[in-house]
């Protein structure tokens, strides 16, 4: 509860403390990675209600996961002369073209959730996805009692963030002698593909204990091919984002914990970061986002509040 208490405390300062000197006015374009994943989904409101909040104005491009179609969208951008950029860029090497377009126009585009390795990234609102790992691992080994095989349905591969990810995961599995990674596979973040591969771990690996999903999406397809198979009492699986569905997920024991890294609270405060560079204000190149893990007994804290009739 302390922890929680902390959390909460701490994303409020962020939220609240707008800089003096507001760069008001503006329009900012947005990139997203994706235009129907509930993260994605989630992440648009809190930008928009936060650009709203600052008297800008906010222009979309869609990219459903497609890499030519996310750069096309920044340079369309780039040629209105917004006068910023917010982007979770599909990959982290692929969308370079993007960042320099941007970079070249004097545009700021500062990324937000995934990273870019391109020189003319401006910032990074991120979150510490080794240690994210690592947490999850750590979890999941106390969970299984620190033996068994586990199987791991990883984010996609052009991505730093899924891949530091995938990586945290597996120091901490490695560090279990009684563990053993039999399965890993790197791909899209959708519930039919976590449904598709767990069926093909149940089949090649019937005993596994742990089942490692890059995000919730694929946690929830998962759960659903165990829950089919009649494995669920035997199988922990885990998600990351923690988005209402997969909360609600991990209390009806579909799925076993999520880790919440707020898609509300990091559009927002991505638009405040934007605020802050367009207002002079200087920050670190790399800004974390807090997280925290969600099991059974602890979810419901943080599902979003229902509105009022």
């Amino acid at each position: 509860m302390k922890k929680l208490l902390v959390l909460i405390i701490g994303l409020a300062a962020i939220l609240m403390t707008s800089p003096a000197v507001q760069a008001a006015g503006k329009t900012i374009g947005v990139a997203l990675a994706s235009d129907t994943n509930p993260f994605y989904i989630v992440m648009r409101k809190g930008i928009e209600i936060q650009a709203k909040k600052l008297g800008w104005k906010v222009r979309i491009v869609t990219a459903n996961e497609d890499v030519n179609k996310q750069v096309n969208g920044v340079m369309d951008l780039v040629a209105q002369k917004v006068d910023g950029i917010l982007i979770s860029p599909i990959d982290a090497v692929a969308t370079g073209a993007a960042y320099k377009a941007a970079h070249d126009a004097g545009i700021p585009i500062i990324s937000i959730a995934r990273g870019s390795k391109s020189k003319y990234q401006t910032l990074f609102v991120a979150m510490d996805s080794k240690q994210i790992g690592r947490d999850i691992g750590d979890w999941a080994a106390n969970k299984a009692g620190n033996k068994g095989n586990v199987a791991m349905i990883s984010g996609p591969p052009g991505s730093n963030v899924f891949k530091d990810l995938a990586d945290g995961f597996k120091e901490a599995i490695a560090k279990q002698s009684g563990m053993k990674i039999v399965y890993e596979q790197t791909g899209g973040l959708t519930r039919e593909r976590g449904l598709n591969q767990a069926e093909d771990i149940l089949v090649a690996h019937p005993g596994v204990k742990v089942i490692y999903a890059g995000n919730d999406e694929i946690a929830m397809g998962a759960g659903q091919a165990v829950a089919t198979a009649g494995k669920k009492a035997n199988i922990i699986i885990t998600g990351l984002n923690g988005v209402p569905p997969a909360l609600k997920a991990v209390m009806k024991g579909s799925i076993d914990m999520t880790v919440v890294v707020s898609p509300m609270v990091w559009g927002k405060l991505g638009t405040n970061i934007m605020n802050d560079y367009l207002s002079g204000k200087k920050h670190k190149q790399k800004i974390f986002i807090k997280h925290i893990i969600a099991t059974k007994g602890t979810a419901a804290k943080y599902l979003p509040p229902k509105r009022k009739k």
